[in-house]
């Protein structure tokens, strides 16, 4: 049939496949002229891209059943309903929407979930002899979190409290997270870690709602450790904070650790924090994260374990740790797993070019380590600046024995 509309049609419907209502017109043109076969055809393209489509629905069945050909006035689309007319006076569902960045509808189906519940809870089954070297930063775990946790009869004895918590900070990828993960590991605790998307609400009060949420789970399924990762973007200081809710959640965090409601018995806060210095001061007072851990970039020990574990399931041959913990000083540990990606990577490549699969080399990764530079350089930089120019209530102590050591101070 050679129908100079219909080509045009195909023709347009070939150059955009995917638009529907240009297909169901082609489909109702084919109907209109007794060509039921390709109609159906067209007509189930369309459903097979919108299902819920009713006119292709209705010309599919008129094709599939009918001999006549329908009206086509029964195929256009229905004219779309008027809208409603307003009520008299104040119009209560503009207002709630123009308001819905600020607060919740006034009437709502049930009540809102808990912010957390024990999907979030997690078994870390890792321990501090799973992170390799770092053997100050375990002393002062031990001597400062877990002798106390771990021996109640002296800790009665002495009188030591278990109130307050742990803060972890140092230069960015230093394994500050999985040490917080072994430390549950150590106690037996569930886990739950923690991050300001998982705090910050964009409705008002909801946000200090989470909090209290956070630590209702934590007491209802003790021991637990909390891990607040990130602290300096939950716990910000209060005269830097740009948006009142920000405040808001910082006094709904001190309220928590200072238990005013309830008792904290058996959960243990760890956190951490790239940079402390931003941290609110009134969250390192005594009974909140009154205890501070320096996590340094990994020793040479501690480069060795993390090379270990990111070559033990990779094709390697000839390995020299030794070499490699020498050629990385002053790496984090995310600099190191970056390093074996591009050995990996490197090896892959060449293998593909060749045809052949090789093992991963010492070339490879003396490659990896000359593509890679260390991402602590920045931190300690700052950090000596903080040290150097800042007001230090002690808590830098650590740090700026480091600096000195390593010359940067």
């Amino acid at each position: 049939m050679n129908d100079p509309l219909i080509e045009a049609l195909r023709r347009a419907v070939e150059a955009a496949p995917l638009d529907d209502e240009l297909r169901l017109h082609l489909a109702t043109q084919l109907w209109e002229r007794g060509l039921a076969d390709q109609a159906v055809s067209e007509a189930s393209t369309v459903l097979s891209h919108s299902p819920a489509d009713s006119r292709a629905r209705e010309l599919l069945a008129r094709a599939l059943g009918a001999p006549a050909a329908p009206d086509p006035a029964s195929l256009r689309p229905a004219a779309p309903p008027s809208p409603p007319r307003p009520e008299a006076g104040f119009d209560w569902s503009a207002a709630e929407t123009e308001v819905g960045h600020i607060a919740r509808p006034a009437f709502v189906d049930g009540e809102s979930a808990p912010a957390f519940d024990a999907h979030d809870l997690q078994r870390p089954t890792t321990t501090l002899t799973d992170v390799g070297g770092m053997s100050q930063v375990k002393e002062r775990l031990n001597a400062a979190f877990l002798a106390p946790l771990k021996n109640p009869e002296l800790r009665a004895l002495y009188g030591k409290s278990l109130r307050g918590g742990l803060l972890m900070y140092g230069p960015p990828g230093c394994g500050k997270t999985f040490i917080a993960r072994a430390i549950a590991g150590e106690l037996g605790a569930s886990f739950l870690s923690v991050g300001i998307s998982d705090i910050l609400d964009r409705y008002m009060g909801e946000s200090e709602h989470n909090v209290r949420d956070l630590f209702q789970l934590a007491r209802r399924d003790a021991p637990t450790v909390i891990f607040l990762d990130e602290l300096d973007a939950i716990g910000q200081r209060r005269s830097q904070a740009r948006h009142s809710g920000m405040r808001g959640v910082v006094v709904a965090l001190l309220e928590e650790l200072d238990g005013v409601a309830s008792d904290n018995e058996g959960v243990f806060v760890l956190a951490a924090t790239n940079q402390p210095w931003d941290v609110d001061p009134a969250l390192r007072r005594p009974g909140r994260l009154d205890r501070t851990v320096l996590v340094l970039p990994p020793d040479d020990e501690a480069r060795r374990a993390i090379f270990r574990h990111h070559l033990a399931r990779r094709p390697v041959e000839g390995v020299d740790l030794a070499e490699l913990a020498r050629l990385t000083d002053g790496y984090s540990g995310a600099d190191i797993a970056y390093v074996c990606e591009v050995a990996s990577e490197n090896a892959l490549l060449e293998s593909a070019r060749t045809g052949t699969a090789r093992l991963i080399g010492m070339d490879d990764l003396r490659h990896g380590v000359a593509q890679t530079t260390s991402s602590t350089g920045p931190w300690l930089e700052a950090a000596r600046n903080v040290v150097r120019f800042g007001e230090d209530d002690g808590t830098f102590t650590q740090l700026r024995d480091y600096l000195k050591s390593v010359r940067r101070l």
